[in-house]
């Protein structure tokens, strides 16, 4: 039964619990995948492969080692895709897969950032027609296939990618392409005339989807404040959030709650169960819902957050690729790991317990170690290393050395 008051531990266990997380099936196939990213709603997309890309790491936090495959199939990665499948990429929270059908609910969005730009789709009318009518004529592309004079890369490195690159993303953004998959991690683009069958056509009203996106905020994340229930799907005002809540409080479908040491007002979905125990252990990707809005990572885990990828090294105090680890229902700790593919082994290169875990650093690293072991095998690698410093370091080579490997 659902309570206006809760505890800090009975929030943090409300949010594992609508996350998914909990004991793993014993078998992962694709009704497994597809059913934790229907309660997910998306999965944030990175760049970074140092030890994983994000998108696979979501799965393998709550459901266990899995073939990937499977996941690619699901989300056409990895091939040539020529039609649009179940799912797409749009700018959700940041870049994310979504379900192909979200693509009328979110397309409030992309007129907003046409409106937005306009300016700069006047002054590139004619390279913007241009490529438009380069996919149309020679189908489905990657930017690299696409034949045009203002297609070059510049000499600035990674980001340096020229006029015609960045024209295909801002026309991506605002709705004139879609993206039916990705080969080699580019995407492939598709006209959104040709892609879209008609019934994804339409736009749902911006006042409309706010409310349902923030309905199944409220859904994935079991009890959130108005920031977190906003954050999800980075809607753009705090206004809209609120009457969208209003709204869903007067449909019964929210209840207005007040969390022990939040600090602010918060939401229950009123589906939500309110588990009595929660025995989790994970290791999160820097993406994760759970930890990717950092106000409510602190909020709730005490968890002060930073992935590091962007940090300068003599910055960097826990590592490169940082990533966040689940005992029970509490962030305890963080690891930098990196999959040594030519080596053949997983590399832990920092790791660090939060100072209010020290203690029972120990037992900690004893329950993690074998998810490390789960997640180097998961990589095809044949050993993990403890190869750099932390808090936690002389702990978890301990662990994983008294902890079985497969």
């Amino acid at each position: 039964m659902a309570r206006a008051r809760l505890s800090a531990a009975e929030a943090r266990r409300i949010a594992f619990a609508a996350q998914g997380f909990g004991a793993p099936p014993p078998v992962v196939g694709t009704r497994q995948l597809s059913g934790a990213f229907a309660r997910l709603g998306l999965l944030q997309l990175d760049t970074v492969n140092v030890f994983e890309r994000s998108h696979y790491l979501p799965m393998l936090a709550r459901l266990g080692a899995y073939d990937r495959a499977l996941l690619d199939r699901l989300v056409t990665h990895d091939r040539r895709p020529r039609v649009l499948g179940r799912t797409t990429e749009l700018w959700a929270h940041e870049a994310a897969i979504v379900p192909v059908d979200d693509v009328p609910l979110l397309r409030f969005r992309a007129d907003r950032f046409r409106a937005k730009h306009a300016a700069w789709f006047d002054a590139h009318a004619t390279l913007v027609a241009e490529l438009h009518a380069i996919i149309r004529d020679r189908g489905p592309s990657t930017v690299g296939e696409l034949e045009h004079p203002a297609n070059v890369r510049g000499t600035g490195g990674w980001w340096d990618r020229g006029d015609a690159y960045h024209a295909v993303h801002a026309m991506f953004r605002a709705g004139e392409l879609v993206v039916l998959g990705r080969r080699r991690f580019e995407r492939v683009y598709d006209v959104a005339e040709r892609a879209l069958p008609a019934s994804l056509q339409h736009v749902v009203p911006e006042e409309e989807a706010t409310v349902e996106l923030v309905r199944r905020a409220a859904v994935a994340l079991g009890v959130g404040t108005v920031d977190d229930l906003r954050d999800y799907h980075r809607l753009a005002y705090l206004a809209d959030a609120r009457r969208a809540i209003e709204s869903l409080v007067d449909a019964g479908e929210l209840l207005p709650v007040t969390v022990d040491g939040w600090g602010a007002p918060a939401y229950l979905h009123t589906a939500q169960r309110i588990p009595r125990s929660m025995d989790a252990t994970a290791l999160l990707s820097p993406f994760d819902p759970i930890a990717w809005h950092r106000p409510r990572a602190l909020r709730m885990f005490d968890f002060h957050y930073r992935i590091s990828i962007y940090t300068p090294p003599e910055e960097r105090e826990h590592g490169y690729y940082v990533l966040p680890v689940v005992v029970g229902d509490e962030i305890v700790g963080r690891m930098d790991l990196k999959s040594d593919r030519r080596a053949g082994v997983l590399r832990v290169q920092h790791a660090h317990v939060e100072p209010a875990f020290a203690d029972r650093a120990g037992e900690l690293a004893a329950r993690i170690a074998p998810r490390v072991h789960e997640a180097a095998a998961w990589q095809g690698l044949d050993a993990v290393a403890v190869t750099g410093p932390g808090t936690w370091a002389a702990d978890v080579r301990t662990a994983l050395t008294a902890s079985p490997s497969g």
